[in-house]
């Protein structure tokens, strides 16, 4: 009986992919980012993406300490990028000191990212009333359930504490947690890019000229 091979260690430097699927040509790009950033995001949906929705979100610390993390954009338009959570978690408490937030798409089966930046501020609480209603109850319990981003000594508690917002609710409606809404991102840039062949991807970078009134798009070397 012949020994088994040993396993071949994965080499991170080894690993890479050419990039074929198309470019982002000048007369592509749209006035609007957010009109470009719309008709990406229904590719993304139209192919069958997980989560084509999922960003990830970077916040800053009162100390200067990035943290990144993926959130689920819950609503595009020409105010911004929204999101929802628990007001008192890590980013909750970050964007409450420090509102510059960073956002990425990252939809890499179809070769793309986009980029954005700006300003973070609270959604109306009608707005977040709203949102939260149309929430599976499961994840209405949950938020209640959840002191997100603080520490719970065991799953049992976690559970625990679900089973107590079950039986708190009953049959009836789950009201909204005063600490948990939503926060729309008003951005200042935003970075389109699509992937090519030998490294030289096409990257358009979109800035708020508020002197114009108007969006400037200009190309990124890759």
């Amino acid at each position: 009986m012949t020994d088994p091979q040993p396993e071949r260690r994965v080499s991170l430097a080894e690993l890479r992919e050419e990039y074929r699927l198309g470019g982002l040509s000048e007369d592509e790009l749209d006035p609007d980012p957010v009109v470009l950033l719309t008709r990406w995001l229904e590719d993304a949906v139209r192919a069958g993406l997980y989560d084509p929705t999922a960003m990830v979100l970077s916040t800053v610390s009162a100390t200067g300490r990035p943290s990144s993390r993926m959130v689920l954009c819950k609503g595009l338009s020409a105010e911004g990028l929204d999101f929802f959570t628990n007001y008192s978690s890590r980013k909750g408490e970050e964007l409450a000191g420090q509102p510059h937030v960073a956002v990425v798409f990252p939809w890499h089966p179809l070769q793309r990212q986009v980029r954005v930046e700006g300003i973070a501020h609270k959604l109306p609480e009608e707005e977040s009333d709203a949102y939260f209603a149309s929430r599976p109850r499961e994840s209405q319990l949950g938020a209640w359930a959840s002191p997100q981003s603080k520490v719970v000594e065991s799953r049992e508690v976690l559970d625990r504490r679900y089973a107590d917002a079950v039986a708190r609710f009953g049959d009836g409606p789950v009201a909204r947690p005063p600490y948990w809404g939503g926060f729309r991102i008003t951005p200042d840039t935003f970075e389109f890019w699509q992937g090519r062949q030998g490294r030289l991807h096409d990257r358009f970078r979109y800035r708020w000229a508020p002197t114009r009134d108007v969006w400037q798009a200009e190309r990124l070397a890759p």
